[in-house]
């Protein structure tokens, strides 16, 4: 019988429903266990579907990991991007901070998963290029922003501009991130966090002082 373009779909309807369950169920598979402890089997289980379902979307594990790391990274940067772009033009720092850290620090179980792809990423060249592209474009969302704001907080000299400026903000949120792991504090982290933004982007922390 052939396949009309309904047929066809409804098939890339559920192939999407398929690939989806696939990712999210591995998702609470790999940051319960870590990836190198989690076989095909047991994300198939979680997400209740067989190893053909499995294998109609990844040809491997790793390349799951891969697509579920890049989904969730790629999200992480949007909402960076849309939270620096609330004020216009204008560049309110201390609301801008606010809201970057409650996108960055909601989710523990993304930074244990995280944490698993750079480990990863460390002994698989092809694997740390994706990891320093991400990167990569999250650093530029932040530069783009400060390099485009009006009427903000001159940038500190020493960070060297925009660039250098959305380099320590990483930094800073990797340096954070890895205590949180160890404490589960999640409040703590993110008042760690804020100060460190706050006193990267506003030379030192101070009452904030407008451009002329």
């Amino acid at each position: 019988m052939r396949e009309t373009p309904e047929t066809a779909r409804r098939v890339t309807r559920r192939r999407v429903r398929t690939r989806a369950r696939l990712l999210g169920a591995a998702f609470e598979v790999f940051a319960a266990k870590g990836f190198g402890r989690v076989s095909i089997e047991e994300v198939c289980e979680a997400a209740g579907f067989s190893r053909g379902a499995f294998y109609s979307n990844f040809a491997t594990l790793d390349e799951l990991f891969f697509a579920l790391y890049r989904e969730r990274a790629d999200l992480i940067a949007a909402q960076v991007a849309d939270a620096l772009a609330q004020d216009g033009p204008d560049l309110d720092v201390p609301a801008s901070v606010d809201r970057v850290t409650e996108v960055l620090l909601l989710d523990v179980d993304w930074l244990l998963v995280k944490t698993d792809f750079l480990v990863h990423a460390a002994r698989d060249p092809a694997v740390a290029q994706a990891l320093l592209d991400h990167r990569g474009r999250l650093r530029e969302a932040v530069a783009d922003r400060l390099s485009r704001a009006r009427g903000h907080t001159e940038l500190p000299a020493v960070l060297g501009g925009a660039d250098g400026a959305a380099r320590a903000v990483v930094a800073a949120y990797d340096g954070v991130t890895t205590q949180l792991l160890l404490d589960r504090d999640v409040d703590a982290a993110r008042g760690w966090l804020k100060q460190l933004l706050t006193a990267l982007l506003t030379d030192g922390g101070g009452v904030p002082t407008r451009k002329p």
